[in-house]
């Protein structure tokens, strides 16, 4: 289940987000990128929570010196946050930090912090921070006035470091002035954790209050249950019907009304071809991608309403990002098959069309259609990647 974090500046901020659905409270000087709270004012969230919610702080925007930044920790801790995150910022002595840190993470529960403009995501921090006993690792950006997360990483990018951490058994945690539009893109990567400001205040102004119509948009579009069907190869539609009931649709109906999205002409450079010579070299391959989707209930006024042709171009990004395919077939049924996992989706049809062999393109077209005879769901989103994540503590 990916977790909604809601970024606050103290007690008023913190309840009006649990109201809003929030499941863990984050506190921070919303004046700075990543700056530090007063003590009391962690204490007294602590203390209005009440365990309702858990509550993390952030460390603040510290040198990379060891001493100070575990002295910091260590008040914090004392204050009662259930989770410390700790800024990493580029720096020679950044790895040092991380093992001073290692007998504080005995008894609190640390969240090594990467920025995607300061260096990106750094595997060899993420399997010294596992070795250290964080339980997590985020990636977050550092500068709020030059950009979002996926205008610093690209959607492959972010699902590597996605990997990089369940792997090693760490919580994976994405924020970075995230917008509405782009979570069910991170989705696909089935985080342990998104993270939230701007998204959740009025006017998409991050020193404004927050919002409580804006925080429901943001928890709209994070399902209570949306963990990862497993790896590609094991993706199937695995649909929740009655869900699907509410929206008109049962198994076997012809005349439910759907609307088609579409992505036209996407050209990627992949690895793809049954010959040696096109296993080690990337050659043009054209996307031609439409989705039948169940038409939503009223009339579309946000990103709640729509599927987002994002999610096809994510997928198609995630699937060809470290694998060569030896057949286009193989490919067209890979996207075929992550597409139909979504609730709303009835039926695709791919074409993946290699453009380096003669004057025009040539592939393979395939339309597929969600099997009637499924009728269990485990997920709403599905994700690319490994299976059983380590879920928040």
């Amino acid at each position: 289940m990916t977790l909604m974090l809601a970024s606050v500046t103290g007690v008023e901020e913190a309840e009006v987000a649990v109201r809003h659905g929030a499941d863990i409270i984050d506190l921070k000087d919303v004046n700075s990128a990543f700056g530090a709270i007063a003590l009391s004012v962690i204490r007294a969230t602590v203390d209005l929570l009440a365990r309702r919610r858990p509550v993390s702080a952030v460390a603040g925007e510290l040198e990379m010196d060891p001493e100070a930044i575990a002295r910091a920790v260590a008040t914090i801790a004392d204050a009662g946050a259930s989770y410390i995150k700790v800024g990493l910022y580029p720096d020679r002595r950044r790895e040092d930090c991380v093992r001073a840190l290692a007998p504080l993470a005995r008894g609190a529960s640390l969240i090594g912090v990467m920025f995607a403009d300061h260096g990106g995501a750094d595997e060899a921090l993420i399997a010294l921070m596992a070795e250290s006993g964080f339980s997590g690792a985020m990636i977050d950006t550092a500068n709020k006035t030059d950009g979002r997360l996926l205008d610093h990483m690209n959607i492959a990018s972010i699902g590597r470091f996605v990997q990089a951490a369940r792997t090693r058994g760490l919580m994976a945690g994405l924020a970075g002035s995230l917008e509405p539009p782009d979570i069910p893109r991170l989705m696909l990567l089935a985080p342990d954790v998104l993270g939230f400001r701007r998204a959740l205040c009025s006017n998409k102004d991050r020193t404004a209050s927050i919002s409580g119509d804006a925080a429901d948009v943001v928890r709209a579009l994070i399902p209570a249950d949306s963990r990862a069907l497993a790896a590609s190869e094991r993706a199937s539609a695995k649909i929740d019907y009655r869900f699907l009931a509410a929206r008109g649709y049962s198994p076997g109906k012809d005349d439910v009304e759907t609307d088609r999205v579409f992505v036209r002409d996407f050209v990627l450079p992949i690895r793809i071809g049954a010959y040696a010579h096109e296993r080690h070299r990337t050659q043009d391959v054209r996307f031609n991608v439409d989705v039948s989707v169940l038409r939503s209930d009223r009339a579309a006024a946000d990103i709640r309403d729509v599927f987002s042709y994002d999610l096809i171009t994510d997928s198609i990004r995630m699937i060809v990002a470290d694998e060569h395919f030896p057949l286009v077939e193989m490919l067209a049924e890979r996207i075929s098959s992550v597409l139909l996992s979504h609730p709303r989706v009835t039926g695709v049809t791919v074409r993946v069309e290699k453009l380096e062999l003669g004057p025009g393109g040539t592939g393979v077209e395939i339309v597929r259609r969600k099997a009637a005879e499924v009728a269990k769901v485990h997920h709403l989103y599905p994700a690319i990647g490994e299976a059983d994540p380590k879920t928040a503590r």
